[in-house]
Order: C-alpha cells, then sequence, then structure tokens
C-alpha cells in the first residue's frame, strides 16, 4: 500500500464508524427498554399495580430476542478485536490529526472544527474499538434513579429470569451437534450474552448453571459468529465473569481447550468420510425432492403430498445447516489457532462447499415449484395449529369458573386464533408466540397436544422463511478469507477431470463474497476491490487449471502426431490415463459479468500457437493441419484454419534488407542464371530463402521504383571495394611472374598446340598455387579469388533481377492502362471541359504518371551498361596493366570452379549436407563482366579454352573405353569397377565444363561480347551524330534515367 493510503482510506471510513456508534447507542437503549419492561411484569413489589397475572407466563421468544440482540454486540467485539488493520490505520490516522493539529491553514481547515472532530473520534474509540461494546451494554444503570423502575432488587424477575435461562439452554444443548440442529448455536451465544447480563445486574452466579455452560465448550469447541469470525465461549465467560471462573477448577478449564485441538485433530482425520457420507446424503436428497416435486399433488391425499414436501424441504436445510457448519468451523478453527490443514482435508472441504451450493442450486432450480409449495404447506400448518387452539379455547369455555387469568387466557387464544388466520408473516408468528405464552398457563393444553403445536409453529418458522434460510446457510462469503484453498481445490479438479462439471458450484461460492464487497466505505469506490478479486481469482485458475490444461491439450496432439518418432512411453497401463475431454463439454461459468468458457479458452490457445508456429516454419503447415483436425475428432475442439500459404510467402527477402547488407546477401546466396532465383547456401532451418523476380517485384511496389537507383548505387559501393582487393590480387608478385609466364608460355606454342591453351598448364597453375599457402579451412589463394568472382557476379545477378522486378511492377502496374500506343491526354480533355483548376492539376499529374509508366515500361534503365560504363575507363587504363593478364588466369578458375562444383553437388546426396549445392553462376556472371571491363573477349577466346577441354576429356573417355573393352575379355571384376568409375567421373567432369561455357556464354550476351571497346566508341560517335542531325526535338521522352553513379 502506497505511503498516505491506509490514512485516506480510515478518513473515508470514519463516517461509518459514526452510523455503527448511532446503531450501537441505539441498540443500549432497546437492552435497557426490554429489562425494565420485563422488570415490570415480573415485580416483586407487592403494592405496584399488577398488568397481568405473570405467576405461569414465560415469555421465551422475548429473551431469544434480547439474546439476538446481545450476539449482534458480541460479534462486533470479535470483529473489531480480529481486526489488527484498522487498529493500525486508526493509530496512524490519528498521528496524522496531530500534524494537522500543528498547522491547519495548510491542510484547509478551520482550527475551530478540529476541536469537535477530535473529540468525535475520541468518542468513537472508546465506544467502539477497545472491544467494550457488549461491556458497556451490561455495565448501564438499569435501576432508574429518580424512583421508576427498580431492578436489581426485584428478586420474582430475578428467578423468572435464570428460569427461562435454564429453559433455553434444555431446549438448546439437546439439541446441539445433532443432525436435526437448525439455530441452536446462535441461541447459545445468546444464552452466554444473557448469562453475563443476568450476574451483571443481579451479581449472582449459579455455579451448576456456569458448569453446565462451560460443558458445552466440549461438544462445541468454537462458533463462527459471521464469516471468519470465530468465538470461543470458555473464553468469553471466563472473561466477563471473572467471579465465577475462580469456582470451576482449572482442570476442567484446561480440558476445554485440549478438547478444542482434539476436535481438530479428529475433524481432520473424519473429514473424508463425512464427505463421502454427506455425498450420498445431498444426492439421495436430491433425487428425492426432484422426485416429489415432479409428481403431481394428488387431491385425494393433499395433506399427506404437503407433509411430504414439508419434511424434504426441511431436510435440505437441515443438510445445509451441518454442511455449513462443518465447514465454516474447521476452515476457521485452523486459521484461528494458526495450524497447517493438510491437502486431503481442504479437498475434502472443497467438496463440501459443493454439496452446500448443490443445495441452494437445488432450491434455485425447482424455485417456482418450491413457491408454490411454500404457501400451500404453510396453510396447512396453520390450519393444524388452529385446530389444536381451538381444542384448548373450548376446553377454557366450557370451564364455568370465571377470574381475570382465565380471561386473559381465553384473549390470548383469541388472538392467536385471529393473528393464525392470514399470511405467515413475521410479525404475525411473533404475536402467536407472545400470545401463547400466555395462553398455555393454567394447563389450557395437554401435554400431548402442547408439543405436536410447538412443533407445528417451529415448522411453520422454517417453511415461512425456507428462502432466506437457505440463502443464509449457503452463503460462501467466508471463502474470502480462505482464498488459498483455491489453487489446491483447482489442481484437484485437474487431476480428477471425470467431474470437472463441480466447477460450477465452486464459482458460485466465490461469486458469494461479491454482496459483501460491495459495502466497502474504505475505498474510492467498491469496483476497485471487486476488481482485485476477480483479477485474482483469474490470474489462480489461469495458472492453476486453463494453462496447465492448454500445455497438457498441446503436448498431447504433439505427441499423437509424432508417435513415429517413439518419443516417450504411451501405454496407458503403465503410464496411466486423463481423459481432459470432460472439460470441454462443460457449459460456460459464470463469474462476475463473463462467463468462462474452457473449451473456448483452449481452442483460441491452440489456434495462436498453431498460427504463429506456422508463421515461424511454413514447412510444418501438415503437422498443425493434422493436429487440428485431431483436436477436433478427440476433444470436439471447433478450430480455425490458419489460412496461411502452405508453402511460400510471396514477400520474400525485402529488398531493402538486401541492400543495407549486399555484402552478406552475396557470400550467402547463390545465383541461377536460367531462372533468375538466388537461393540460400545453408540454412539451419529444414529449408532454404529463395528470392525471385517476383518478390523483388512486391518489395519494389512497397517502397516505390525510386529504390532502384540506390540499389543499383550500394551496388556500385561494393563493386568498387571488390575490385581493389581483385586488382591486389592481380598485382601480387607470385601471381603476376606466373600469369606472364604462362602468356609467353603460350604465345610460343601455339602453333604446336591448333591456338588451344592446354588443359595440363591451367591444372598445373591450380594446383601450384597452393603450394604458396592455404586458409584454417583448407582453401587455396585460387579458390579465395574464384570466390571474390563468384561475389562480384551475383552482385551484377542482383542488378538484373532488379532490373527484372522493375519491369515486372510496371507491367502490373500498366496493365489497367487500355492502349499503351494511344493514351490520351487527360490535361487538354479537362482544359475543354472546362472544369476547376484542382482538377486540371490532377489530371497534369495523372498524365505525368501515365507517361513515367509507359517509359519505363518501354525502355527500363541500361544498368549493366552503366556499371561497364563507370568502370572500364580504370580497368583499361595504361596505370592498370597488371590486370590485362586476367585472361590468362580464367582457364585455371575453371578447373578450380569445375572441382568446387562437382563436390559442392555431390554433398546433396550425402546424409551431412553443408557446403551442398547446385547452381553457382555468379561466377559466369563475374568472369563475363571482368572481360568486358578489360575488354579481354577476344583475348579469351584466342584461348580456345573450352575447346582445348573438350577435346582433353573425349580423348581420355574414349582411351577408357577402349580399355574397358579390353578387360571385359579378361573378365577382372575390380579393374572393371575402377574403369567404370574413371568413365563416370570424366563424364561428370566434361558435363560440368559445359555447363559453365553456357552460362559464360549466356552471361556475355549481357555485356554485348560481339563488340569491342573500339568497336562501341565508333558506335556512339555514329548515334550522336545523327541525333545532332535532327532537330533537339522533345527531350523530356528521350532523356536517360538520372544518373545512378555519383
Amino acid at each position: 500500500m502506497v505511503e498516505g493510503d491506509c490514512q485516506i482510506q480510515m478518513g473515508r471510513f470514519v463516517s461509518f464508524l459514526q452510523e455503527l456508534s448511532c446503531f450501537v447507542t441505539r441498540c443500549y437503549e432497546v437492552v435497557v427498554n426490554v429489562v425494565h419492561q420485563l422488570a415490570v411484569l415480573y415485580t416483586s413489589n407487592k403494592n405496584a399495580p399488577k398488568i397481568i397475572e405473570t405467576s405461569g407466563v414465560h415469555f421465551q421468544a422475548m429473551y431469544e430476542h434480547l439474546g439476538e440482540l446481545l450476539t449482534v454486540l458480541i460479534t462486533l467485539d470479535e470483529i473489531i478485536d480480529n481486526h489488527a488493520t484498522l487498529k493500525d490505520h486508526w493509530t496512524m490516522y490519528k498521528r496524522l490529526l496531530k500534524s494537522v493539529h500543528h498547522n491547519p491553514s495548510k491542510f484547509g481547515i478551520q482550527e475551530d472544527k478540529l476541536k469537535p472532530f477530535e473529540k468525535l473520534l475520541l468518542k468513537l474509540e472508546c465506544q467502539l474499538l477497545e472491544g467494550m461494546i457488549f461491556q458497556a451494554c451490561i455495565e448501564q444503570q438499569f435501576d432508574s434513579l429518580n424512583g421508576g423502575v427498580s431492578v436489581s432488587k426485584n428478586s420474582t424477575f430475578a428467578e423468572e429470569f435464570a428460569h427461562t435461562l435454564r429453559t433455553a439452554f434444555a431446549n438448546v444443548e439437546a439439541k446441539l451437534g445433532e443432525p436435526s440442529e437448525i439455530d441452536q448455536r446462535d441461541k447459545y451465544v445468546g444464552i452466554c450474552g444473557l448469562f453475563v447480563l443476568h450476574f451483571q445486574i443481579f451479581r449472582t452466579v449459579d455455579k451448576k448453571f456456569y458448569k453446565s455452560l462451560l460443558d458445552v465448550c466440549k461438544k462445541v469447541p468454537a462458533i463462527t459468529l459471521t464469516a471468519n469470525i470465530i468465538w470461543f465461549a470458555d473464553n468469553f465467560l471466563i472473561q466477563k465473569i471473572p467471579a465465577a471462573a475462580k469456582l470451576v477448577d482449572k482442570k476442567s478449564i484446561h480440558s476445554v481447550k485440549t478438547q478444542r485441538e482434539n476436535f481438530l485433530q479428529q475433524r481432520a482425520q473424519s473429514l473424508t468420510k463425512d464427505m463421502q457420507s454427506y455425498y450420498v446424503f445431498v444426492s439421495s436428497w436430491m433425487t428425492k425432492m426432484e422426485s416429489i416435486l415432479s409428481k403431481e399433488q394428488r387431491m385425494t391425499k393433499f395433506s399427506e403430498d404437503l407433509s411430504n414436501r414439508c419434511n424434504v424441504f426441511i431436510q435440505g436445510f437441515l443438510y445445509a445447516y451441518s454442511l455449513s457448519t462443518i465447514v465454516k468451523t474447521t476452515m476457521n478453527l485452523y486459521m484461528s489457532m494458526q495450524k497447517p490443514m493438510t491437502k486431503t482435508s481442504v479437498k475434502a472441504l472443497c467438496r463440501l462447499v459443493e454439496l452446500l451450493k448443490a443445495i441452494e442450486h437445488m432450491f434455485y432450480r425447482r424455485s417456482m415449484v418450491v413457491a408454490d409449495s411454500v404457501t400451500h404447506i404453510t396453510q396447512h400448518l396453520q390450519y393444524q395449529a388452529l385446530h389444536s387452539i381451538s381444542v384448548a379455547k373450548k376446553r377454557v369455555i366450557s370451564d364455568k369458573k370465571y377470574s381475570e387469568q382465565r380471561l386473559d387466557v381465553l384473549s390470548a387464544l383469541v388472538l392467536a386464533e385471529n393473528t393464525l388466520n392470514g399470511p405467515s408473516t413475521k410479525q404475525r408468528r411473533l404475536i402467536v408466540s407472545l400470545a401463547l405464552s400466555v395462553g398455555t398457563q393454567m394447563k389450557t393444553f395437554k401435554d400431548e397436544e402442547l408439543i405436536p403445536l410447538q412443533l407445528v409453529l417451529k415448522k411453520l418458522d422454517l417453511i415461512s422463511e425456507l428462502t432466506e434460510r437457505v440463502r443464509a446457510q449457503c452463503d460462501c462469503c467466508f471463502l474470502y478469507w480462505h482464498r488459498a484453498v483455491f489453487p489446491i481445490y483447482l489442481d484437484d479438479v485437474y487431476e480428477n477431470a471425470v467431474d470437472s462439471a463441480r466447477l460450477h458450484y465452486m464459482f458460485s461460492a466465490l461469486r458469494d463474497c461479491v454482496p459483501a464487497m460491495m459495502h466497502a466505505r474504505h475505498l474510492e469506490s467498491y469496483e476497485v476491490l471487486l476488481e482485485c478479486y476477480d483479477k485474482e481469482i483469474m490470474e489462480v485458475l489461469n495458472e492453476h487449471l486453463l494453462d496447465k490444461l492448454c500445455k497438457e491439450i498441446e503436448k498431447d496432439l504433439r505427441l499423437s502426431v509424432h508417435t513415429h518418432l517413439k518419443l516417450d512411453d504411451r501405454n496407458p497401463f503403465r503410464v496411466g490415463m486423463k481423459d481432459l475431454a470432460h472439460f470441454f463439454f462443460l457449459n460456460p461459468i459464470r463469474f462476475f459479468n463473463r462467463f468462462i468458457d474452457i473449451k473456448a479458452y483452449v481452442t483460441h490457445y491452440l489456434d495462436k500457437t498453431f498460427y504463429n508456429l506456422t508463421t515461424v516454419a511454413l514447412h510444418d503447415w501438415a503437422t498443425y493441419s493434422e493436429m487440428r483436425n485431431l483436436a477436433t475428432q478427440r476433444y470436439g475442439l471447433s478450430m480455425t484454419e490458419a489460412h496461411l500459404p502452405s508453402q511460400t510467402l510471396e514477400q520474400g527477402l525485402d529488398v531493402l534488407e538486401i541492400m543495407r547488407n549486399i555484402h552478406v546477401f552475396v557470400s550467402r546466396y547463390l545465383y541461377n542464371l536460367n531462372n533468375q532465383i538466388f537461393i540460400e547456401r545453408t540454412s539451419n532451418n529444414k529449408h532454404l530463402n529463395t528470392i525471385n523476380i517476383r518478390h523483388i517485384a512486391n518489395s519494389i511496389r512497397t517502397h516505390g521504383t525510386g529504390i532502384m537507383n540506390t540499389t543499383v548505387n550500394f551496388t556500385y559501393q561494393f563493386l568498387r571495394k571488390k575490385f581493389y582487393i581483385f586488382s591486389q590480387f592481380m598485382y601480387d608478385e607470385h601471381i603476376k611472374s606466373r600469369l606472364i609466364k604462362d602468356i609467353r608460355f603460350f604465345r610460343e606454342v601455339k602453333d604446336q598446340n591448333d591456338h588451344k591453351y592446354p588443359f595440363e598448364r591451367a591444372d598445373k597453375f591450380n594446383r601450384g598455387i597452393r603450394k604458396l599457402g592455404i586458409t584454417p579451412d583448407g582453401q587455396s589463394y585460387l579458390d579465395q579469388f574464384r570466390q571474390l568472382i563468384s561475389q562480384i557476379g551475383n552482385a551484377m545477378g542482383y542488378v538484373r533481377m532488379i532490373r527484372s522486378g522493375g519491369l515486372h511492377c510496371c507491367s502490373s502496374a500498366i496493365r489497367f492502362v487500355p492502349d499503351l500506343e494511344d493514351i490520351v491526354n487527360f490535361e487538354e480533355l479537362v482544359k475543354e471541359e472546362g472544369l476547376s483548376e484542382e482538377t486540371r492539376k490532377a489530371a497534369r499529374q495523372l498524365d505525368s504518371v501515365l507517361s513515367d509508366l509507359t517509359r519505363n515500361f518501354a525502355e527500363g534503365t541500361e544498368y549493366f551498361k552503366m556499371l561497364v560504363d563507370v568502370f572500364a575507363p580504370e580497368f583499361r587504363s595504361p596505370k592498370n596493366m597488371h590486370l590485362r593478364n586476367f585472361y590468362i588466369i580464367v582457364p585455371p578458375l575453371t578447373v578450380n570452379f569445375v572441382e568446387h562444383s562437382i563436390s559442392c553437388k555431390e554433398k546433396l546426396n550425402k546424409k551431412n549436407k553443408s557446403g551442398a549445392a547446385f547452381t553457382d553462376d555468379g561466377f559466369a556472371m563475374g568472369v563475363a563482366y571482368i572481360l568486358k571491363l578489360l575488354d579481354q573477349y577476344q583475348e579469351f577466346d584466342s584461348l580456345h579454352w573450352f575447346q582445348s577441354v573438350r577435346e582433353k576429356y573425349v580423348k581420355e573417355i574414349r582411351a577408357v573405353a577402349k580399355q574397358q573393352n579390353v578387360q571385359s575379355t579378361n573378365q577382372d571384376e575390380k579393374l572393371l569397377q575402377t574403369m567404370n568409375l574413371t568413365h563416370k567421373r570424366l563424364e561428370v567432369c566434361l558435363q560440368e565444363f559445359e555447363l559453365l561455357y553456357f552460362s559464360l556464354s549466356s552471361a556475355r550476351i549481357f555485356f554485348r561480347a560481339d563488340k569491342t571497346a573500339a568497336e562501341e566508341s565508333q558506335e556512339k560517335k555514329e548515334k550522336e551524330e545523327e541525333s545532332g542531325k535532327t532537330s533537339s526535338g522533345d527531350l523530356s521522352n528521350s532523356t536517360p534515367a538520372e544518373p545512378v553513379v555519383k
């Protein structure tokens, strides 16, 4: 709690304490008044005027009600005594008041108002918070000072008081702890209160009666006054009448305390047994109730039917009372004595709470029939009572002796009769009870008549207030103080899913706490308290039931779908089986202003989980679909289809992402020239990502066509860095010297070799370079150089894809233009119609968009040409003469590439697929691009390298075939196998070289390999001259796209 909150809450609470103070004061007045009235009726003063003859009259009802009032005061004392927080906050509030006193202006309070307020607080504290509410009541001045009513000296009243107490106690004691107990415990509290009042007024103690009162504590060790407030009679009697306590030996007082602990132990042991027997009792009662209420009433046996109904209603109430008493007493005793409860006890008590709510629910479910029956039963009981009274009345009338007392009796009987003829309200029943207190003297009734009459009136009391009494007994608001049992209860429900329907009863019990909370006065609004309670209960429910259920269902579905993996033992005979499907047949549970639908909750959880996991790993869509179907079949859940694409997401990697990390992209992805597609080199998932034109087009559509130029700019920056490394490699002395040597060698032997570069020389270079050293992962310098060229080629492949994606995007956008050849000018049309300036602006904008689209679609930007033009001058300049040797390194590079390619493809068939690949056309693109930059296509072609390779392999293949023919006659199996393998390897090598040749030829087309640099510049001059001759025209249509390279 935030500092200062407790004072604010106490401030709000003062008004309630003031109301309570008024109520207590009123109670004091009523007690004095009732005592005075009784003292006047039973006066020992012979001279005092007699109101009625009271020698045989005992107003039992008066004392019962006085006892009830004293019970209320005792309860208030106990509540405040048990409320430590209230006392702490009160102390803080008083401290705050002192600081206000020193500086009232700071708090905006007038000083003259503070004094009366402090006095009020002092009065409230003395009256309410010191545990003296009951004590102050019995210590009042009962004797009138000015010669009015004398109470303490009135021996007749003292005798009558004591006699009535003994009679009431005898009635109560007989029923305490019996199955037919109705409200005897509450009456016992009242009797103790009256006993203390009697002692306080008359200062006499009946030692025997006192001992009898204490002995009851052995049978009933504790009584719940309200909610979690428990009351010990022995403590009360010893504290309030210390004089009498001295008369009783300490051993018997101690034995009461020991009995209390024993009671708790016995109760803990017998709880499960009690629960089982009550389960049977309540179930059979419900069946009986259902059968009796379902029958139609027979007119011939109407009274018999009514008696049956009356008895079954009362029986239900008695069960409710017993259950309520067991649960409240046990839970509150454990709490009061601060002893831990076992899980078994908690489960048994929760079952009893369920039974209690089941009884209430039974009455509620049949409330229409019950309400109908109650009116008939009360009439029937009234008739029985009237019949008994009329018999007694006749007896009184027939006796001719006249006396005032007899007249009183007759009047009382007539009054009772008249009152019984009418609705059975509380006031009428009270009047009947008082009238019969007068009417039963002088032996008007025989003993065998009086006992049935009293029973009928008791039944009438019960039946008339049946609904209220059942509701009061079944009220489980005490659970608010025992919320700690709820998690254990939920764990039990989860473990025993078969009878999960009992959750309804427990939530009904938890709802009973709400009405009491609505009276909270210490908060700004009781809604705050309700919200906290609601949140707490829902959190516990989620943690201990719903989330566990979701996880278990998901686990079960997963294991069922993956049975082929044999993950763990699923044999129900060994590991047991829990059928959680029962939870899904439950009706939604009502709690506060919502319904908790377990089925919907679990369905939503599974839908959400399956959807999220499918989006993460799209290849698992089939598994999750299977799990969805299984959830429907096994648990009856109505799952929602995810509607996710089952193979690929159209968006793919975003152009922006690739652009920002182009260095990572070109090293991690492999290019395929023919399909214009990039494939991820390796991945931690089960699948490899791919990027194709559609993905690029989608990205361009998202970000706009402007991104294309930016991407090419980024690629240019990337190529600059890579070409720097390229130049360094070519400049290396070891490499340069070898290349110069190779060029010299070729010039010398080309005439002998038919102008073909020998394969052996390239192979020797490839192997020889390994001597210069290798990296930790076994790569030579030539391997790294090949990778560098592949990355340059991948970057060019990406530029090509950007251009294709842009055209794809343009074509998607322009498909709504009916005829590209004939596009109308909207601005002119708007002018003709004479429309507003805004419309003209809009038309001009539309025209501009259409012309842009048309131009982009028709031309597309020649990005390759730009990237050649920007680097070519530098590459071909005299200062970079070392780059002119590049064409001679291509043969060893191709040999290296083919070796690498074959090893990658072979890994595809192996279990460990790291490093496997089936395409890497980035190398061909890179070689074609660099040859173009150096204008060395003719030099490279002069090597006739691929013809040389082909001839070499064809020659070797023929030689092997020839040997195979020779060996097949010798039939040497092993040698034949070796030759087959050699033959196969040679064919694979030849095939790879051919594939590389085709890829390189395709790549050269992009860079116009048919023309040398000189021819291209000549063509450019001619074009410029032509354009100079033609009129300058409208330049806007023919301007190339904005320059990319800055």
